[in-house]
C-alpha cells in the first residue's frame, strides 16, 4: 500500500487480516500498521494528538502527555530578572528532587533555558522549586570570608564578577542591597550571597509548552506493548514506535535514536 505525503487519514478500523485506513485518497486495506506520529511537540510542523487517539481506539492506555526538554518560565520579579539578563548563560548545577544536571544555563526574555534547564523540565511538576548552583565550582561562603580577611578593601560586586558574568554579580547585589568593600559586610550578608549563588531556590510558573518543546512526555503506555516488536498486545498487526509512544531520553541524540531504533524493530516483524 502506498499513499502520497500529503494524504489525510480520517480513520483506522480493524477487519479480519488487518486494517482498513480511511484516508483523503480513499480506502486501503494493509495487514500491519505502523503508527509512527510523534507527540504534540513544535505543532507548526505538523505535530497532533492523532497517534494517541488511535491508540485508545483500540484500547492501549495512554501516560499523560506534556512538555519535556523545554523551558522554564516565570512571572514577577523573577520575569524582570530574567529579562535584564536575557542572553547571559552560565555553567551551573539544576536541582529538582533527586536530579540533577550540570551544564549551561540561559537567561531569556521569559524565564530560563539552556541545557540544563531543558534536562530538569522533564523532571519538574507544577509548584515545585527548583535549585540552581551558579558557581558549582566553589563554595560561595568560604570563598567570601578567606577574600574578607585578606582583601577587606576589594568591592563585593568586583569579587563576585570573578565568580559569575558581571551583569549576573550586579544582579544579585542589587537584590540583595549587597554594595561596597568586603571588610564593611557582615557573616550573614555574606551567606545571603551564598545563597544567591549556591543555593538559589526558584518555582517556575510554567513551561513554554508545547510550542518549542523538544520531545512530549508520556504517550502510548510501554506495558501495552512488546518490547521486542512494538506490537501492540492487544491488537496483532499494529505497531507503534518513537515519540508517540512514552520513552523519553535526555538531550544529545537520545530520542532521535530511540525513534530510529524502535522504527527498525517494528520493521523487522511488520
Amino acid at each position: 500500500m502506498k499513499l502520497d505525503a500529503k494524504v489525510t487519514i480520517k480513520d483506522v478500523q480493524p477487519q479480519e487480516g488487518g486494517y482498513l485506513i480511511d484516508s483523503s485518497q480513499g480506502k486501503k486495506t494493509c495487514e500491519s500498521l505502523v503508527i509512527a506520529t510523534g507527540g504534540l511537540s513544535i505543532p507548526k510542523i505538523g505535530a497532533t494528538s492523532f497517534g494517541y487517539e488511535i491508540a485508545k481506539k483500540f484500547g492501549l492506555n495512554i501516560i499523560e502527555t506534556r512538555a519535556g526538554l523545554v523551558p522554564l518560565t516565570f512571572d514577577g520579579p523573577m520575569l524582570e530578572k530574567c529579562k535584564v539578563l536575557s542572553g547571559l548563560s552560565v555553567e551551573a548545577d539544576v536541582i529538582c528532587g533527586k536530579k540533577k544536571f550540570s551544564e549551561g544555563l540561559l537567561f531569556t526574555h521569559r524565564g530560563l533555558s539552556g541545557p540544563s534547564i531543558l534536562q530538569i523540565s522533564s523532571y519538574w511538576r507544577a509548584g515545585e522549586k527548583i535549585t540552581v548552583n551558579l558557581a558549582p565550582e566553589l563554595d560561595i561562603s568560604v570563598y567570601l570570608k578567606e577574600h574578607k580577611q585578606n582583601n577587606p578593601k576589594q568591592h563585593i560586586n568586583n569579587v563576585l564578577s570573578e565568580i559569575l558574568p558581571r551583569r549576573l554579580a550586579q544582579s544579585i547585589c542589587d537584590e540583595l542591597s549587597c554594595s561596597g568593600p568586603l571588610g564593611a559586610l557582615s557573616h550573614a550578608t555574606l551567606d545571603d550571597l551564598d545563597r544567591a549563588i549556591n543555593q538559589w531556590h526558584i518555582t517556575p510558573t510554567g513551561t513554554e509548552g508545547y510550542r518549542t518543546a523538544e520531545v512530549t512526555l508520556g504517550g502510548v503506555d510501554t506495558k501495552e506493548l512488546s518490547s521486542q516488536t512494538m506490537q501492540s498486545l492487544k491488537n496483532p498487526g499494529l505497531f507503534f514506535i518513537g515519540e508517540v509512544v512514552d520513552v523519553t531520553g535526555y538531550l544529545g541524540g537520545f530520542n532521535f535514536q530511540w525513534a530510529w531504533s524502535s522504527g527498525y524493530v517494528a520493521g523487522q516483524h511488520a
